[in-house]
């Protein structure tokens, strides 16, 4: 808008000529003078042209969205408008350009846009015109500056790795391109940094970071997209609590910087067996207090037929007890939560109310001993909700943490203004794939073991442990990392736990386990989500409010109409046929 775009206009700027530039957000001709708001990153300004003026004839041309370059005089405003910076003045237009036309645009450019998604993607150059999106991108900026200016200083070097890369299938499906030179074979694009800045660290760097482009072939979600963007950061001669503390004095810089809000240190720390039973998740929203509550002992003696063969299977037995809502909830709302648990495969929902009478779906397959026992248990007071699930110790940890965020949000529980921090640690080193019926890494096959664990790796999975820490946020996992195998032949032990062969380990990590033998340093590191940080800070629920160009939940740019169909000649260059 301005032509020094150093100057806020205000009323100080009272009899001053300026030159601005910017779109035309609205135009309004009110009994012959002609009011034009002008918009640019800035805000917006109102422009006036008199009916007496040379140009009138060139400003009832102007529609919304032109481009246009005018010179006037600050004036007074009669008429103050309080909801805009420039509220309290005008310019009066003596000379004007029209620099370009614009066509009648698919929807209002204005924060407060009725337009479909699809819409604004499709157009999303136009979409990123709107004030909302540019203060998110620039929040997405500040994050960036203040992670360079903060990394810098604690003596960390910016390297970049390379996004041709080799294929090491392991977690996401990779992204594949393939090779003209060397038909058949193909390169992957990068689902982290995570072999070459451990080879930086055998390199002797000691301090490195990337905010780094990453991709990943997988199902999207709201803070998901199959290309995003990582602060990536690794150190040698460090132990899990060196990387918490410099990664979480790294968080509190940015929060300060962006938002300046002042994050209390250290953050507090959750192990993960801790996190699961008590919330249900890995992530859990400590903004809220609802745990879960173990039954299984109140009901261990029942004669509740479900119940019972739930115990005899070695199943458990959990609830929430939700403060004073009983009277909130009739049988309508009490089928909704019932479809919420039977999404992660619990096969019912049970309840009782306390009003103080006891009713609900289980009060006639309970005794009152059991009541008696829950009342003691959990401190239970009139009207208040318990809300019970059964069976299989994964299934109701993890249908009861969606319960407990569903609840959050259906009763208000949570304080949206509130940031709520903390480090879940000790994580599991596999879990179990049914689909491979085998055991798989949590992480990934570098993450390193805790030092009592490394003689189970290959007897007792189940209970193996790693050095391994997630950064939570508000409920969302924000970053994540480990420290690393670095003596080769913990790494030999690992890939025989995960049952890889020599063949496999030779063509797919070949190069990596070469390097571990050359004096590799303990090392451990962390990546941190850009976008989703930013979509933190920026309070917007969906990732691609912080991304200039996203994907549909199809991974599509209907923007670019991408991915698209390419020339037969390409794929012959390529050695590649297309089937029908």
């Amino acid at each position: 808008m301005k032509k020094n775009k150093n100057i806020e206009f205000n009323i100080n700027n009272v009899g001053e000529n300026i030159t601005l530039y910017g779109w035309v957000q609205k135009k309004r001709d009110l009994g012959g003078i002609i009011f034009i708001d002008l918009r640019d990153k800035s805000g917006i300004i109102q422009l006036v042209v008199n009916p007496d003026s040379p140009i009138y004839s060139l400003a009832e041309q102007i529609k919304n969205e032109y481009v246009i370059k005018a010179f006037g005089e600050v004036m007074k405003r009669q008429e103050k408008n309080p909801n805009l910076k420039t509220g309290e003045i005008e310019v009066n237009v003596k000379e004007l350009e029209i620099i370009n036309e614009s066509n009648e645009v698919p929807f209002q450019i204005e924060d407060d846009t009725t337009a479909l998604e699809e819409t604004r993607l499709k157009y999303r150059y136009l979409d990123l015109r709107r004030k909302s999106m540019q203060e998110k991108l620039r929040i997405r900026h500040q994050i960036m500056m203040a992670t360079r200016e903060f990394l810098d200083k604690e003596d960390f070097i910016e390297i970049e790795t390379p996004i041709l890369c080799k294929s090491t299938p392991e977690g996401a499906r990779d992204f594949l391109i393939p090779s003209r030179i060397s038909k058949g074979s193909f390169y992957a694009l990068p689902q982290s940094p995570q072999i070459f800045k451990q080879l930086l660290m055998v390199g002797g760097m000691e301090k490195y970071f990337q905010i780094a482009k990453c991709f990943r072939d997988e199902d999207l979600r709201s803070d998901r997209q199959p290309e995003f963007t990582q602060i990536d950061m690794e150190m040698s001669f460090v132990d899990e609590n060196d990387v918490m503390d410099i990664s979480e004095k790294l968080i509190a810089h940015i929060f300060k910087k962006v938002k300046n809000i002042d994050i209390k240190l250290p953050l507090l720390k959750m192990k993960y067996d801790d996190a699961i039973n008590n919330y249900g998740s890995d992530k859990p929203d400590l903004r809220f207090d609802l745990k879960i509550q173990d039954l299984t002992q109140v009901f261990n003696n029942t004669n509740f037929q479900i119940f019972k063969d739930v115990l005899n299977n070695g199943g458990i037995i959990n609830g929430l007890l939700v403060k004073n809502t009983a009277d909130q909830y009739s049988r309508k709302k009490l089928d909704k939560l019932t479809e919420v648990v039977k999404t992660y495969k619990a096969s019912g929902l049970f309840n009782l109310k306390f009003l103080p009478e006891v009713t609900g779906s289980i009060k006639n397959n309970v005794t009152e001993e059991e009541i008696d026992s829950l009342k003691n248990t959990l401190n239970i007071e009139n009207n208040d909700l318990l809300l019970i699930v059964a069976g299989e110790e994964k299934i109701v940890k993890t249908s009861l943490g969606a319960l407990r965020n569903k609840l959050g949000e259906e009763l208000d529980l949570i304080d949206k203004d509130e940031y709520n921090l903390l480090w879940i640690t000790d994580f599991p080193s596999f879990e179990y794939s049914e689909e491979e019926q085998r055991y798989i890494s949590s992480h990934h096959p570098f993450t390193a073991p805790k030092d009592e664990d490394i003689d189970k790796l290959i007897n007792d999975k189940k209970h193996c442990y790693s050095k391994a820490y997630d950064i939570v946020i508000n409920g969302y996992e924000a970053g994540g990392g480990s420290i690393r195998i670095h003596n080769s032949t913990v790494q030999k032990k690992m890939f025989d736990a995960l049952e890889l062969t020599e063949k496999d380990i030779k063509e797919k990590f070949g190069f990596f386990v070469e390097a571990l033998k050359y004096g590799t340093p303990p090392h451990g590191g962390i990546a941190f989500g850009l976008d989703r940080l930013a979509m933190l800070l920026s309070k917007t629920e969906n990732i691609k409010e912080v991304i200039a160009f996203p994907k549909t939940a199809s991974a599509k740019d209907l923007m670019s109409l991408s991915p698209s169909p390419v020339e037969s000649a390409q794929l012959s260059d390529l050695g590649i046929k297309i089937d029908d």
